[in-house]
């Protein structure tokens, strides 16, 4: 069992002798490449070690720009806008980010806003070949292009080539619907399409035609596939958390991870994380079934097509708003927002597949609001770094570093 004892705290550091012999060296907090106000992080990594940091940032004259900067082995490199304007749909869980593919490719995607209301929005997106010096023409992945709500994306590299593109779609959610239909069910659809680049898109397809509003999806390419996590929505209005595969050419049915049985009459806005290795799969989860808010991890070794008895690791009153990464040592280290007195700190546990888990340590102290967004974590090659808003009179983008033994 691992055994950490951490503490981060905004612009300085407060690490324990636990955690120096431990199985990181101390952490380091990064000069941040984020203007002052700028909102939803996000950290993608990719081959030979490439990390990316992406976020929005707010212009002076109004609207928001939406930038990257890659990470050089011990900083930031200078950051590069991908889009900017008035029509960015800015949002604190409903963020933008950049995908570094299995060939190298970036592909970016992003939101704008649609007339018709606030949260009629769709998806916009761009690739570049050469590490985001020049990008494509932007383009839209999704084949609606009703005042409705067109979000949550989450990208993977495809088996048969490309970069597969899944997304919440409300075409269904106006009258009438979509597709043909003589009625809208109401509900919020999971759908999924491929994505040759430069901007070539593949068939459609529907992957549930009734899921939860606004949580964020997840996506992971494993040694059998492509597994997707999101939060599903039963009639009876019952949001746990499902698993969709596509493997040997085709979707499977969404099915429930585990019936953590959360009833609740409106979107919690809290979406899983995944993590895979091969065919090891970590899942990371938020639920507050029976009136008891946890985080939960469960296993898989075969693919994501089944999962292992899950284990809680939070210790606290709990935000949820998780991400998790597998470690060198056969551990995922999964990562969520909680509750100390009055504050909230971003934590931090490594949990091991045959149930054991580490001490938790506090990466960072945040706003306990809606603004603190969703705290981020990657690991590239020996360096685990992280991202999260920071609090303060004057909240940012803040990224720290801890290098694995």
């Amino acid at each position: 069992m691992i055994r950490i004892a951490a503490a981060l705290v905004l612009c300085s550091l407060v690490v324990s002798a636990a955690a120096t012999q431990g199985p990181f060296e101390r952490p380091r907090e990064l000069s941040t490449p984020a203007a002052e106000g700028s909102l939803a992080p996000q950290l993608a990594a990719g081959p030979n070690n490439r990390v990316f940091l992406s976020w929005l940032e707010p212009r002076p004259k109004g609207g928001h720009r939406f930038r990257f900067a890659s990470w050089l082995g011990e900083r930031w490199a200078e950051p590069r806008t991908i889009y900017e304007g008035d029509d960015v749909f800015a949002n604190w869980a409903d963020v933008p980010a950049v995908f570094v593919s299995a060939g190298g490719r970036l592909v970016a995607h992003w939101l704008q806003q649609l007339p018709g209301g606030k949260y009629a929005y769709g998806v916009r997106m761009r690739t570049s070949n050469d590490d985001g010096a020049t990008w494509s023409a932007p383009f839209i992945p999704h084949r609606d292009e009703s005042a409705t709500e067109h979000g949550f994306v989450s990208l993977v590299d495809w088996p048969a080539g490309g970069v597969g593109a899944i997304w919440l779609d409300g075409r269904q959610t106006q009258p009438g619907g979509h597709d043909g239909a003589q009625g809208g069910s109401g509900a919020m659809s999971l759908r999924a399409t491929t994505i040759q680049p430069p901007a070539a898109l593949g068939q459609e397809v529907l992957i549930d035609d009734r899921v939860c509003d606004c949580c964020p999806t997840a996506a992971v390419r494993t040694a059998e596939g492509v597994v997707i996590a999101y939060r599903d929505r039963t009639a009876t209005e019952t949001r746990d958390i499902s698993v969709a595969r596509f493997e040997n050419g085709t979707w499977g049915q969404g099915r429930p991870v585990r019936d953590d049985g959360w009833k609740i009459a409106a979107c919690p806005v809290n979406g899983p994380a995944l993590a895979a290795d091969g065919r090891r799969v970590a899942l990371a989860w938020f639920t507050a079934g029976g009136d008891q808010p946890r985080v939960m991890v469960a296993f898989s070794s075969d693919g994501g097509a089944t999962f292992g008895r899950p284990g809680k690791v939070n210790d606290a009153t709990t935000l949820g708003r998780v991400d998790v990464e597998w470690l060198t040592d056969g551990s995922a280290l999964t990562v969520w927002l909680e509750s100390e007195g009055e504050q909230m700190n971003v934590r931090a546990r490594p949990v091991f597949p045959d149930g054991q888990i580490g001490d938790a340590w506090t990466v960072a102290r945040v706003a306990g609001t809606r603004t603190s967004g969703y705290p981020r974590v990657v690991r590239s090659g020996r360096d685990l770094i992280f991202a999260w808003r920071s609090a303060g009179p004057t909240p940012g983008i803040a990224t720290a570093v801890a290098r694995l033994r």
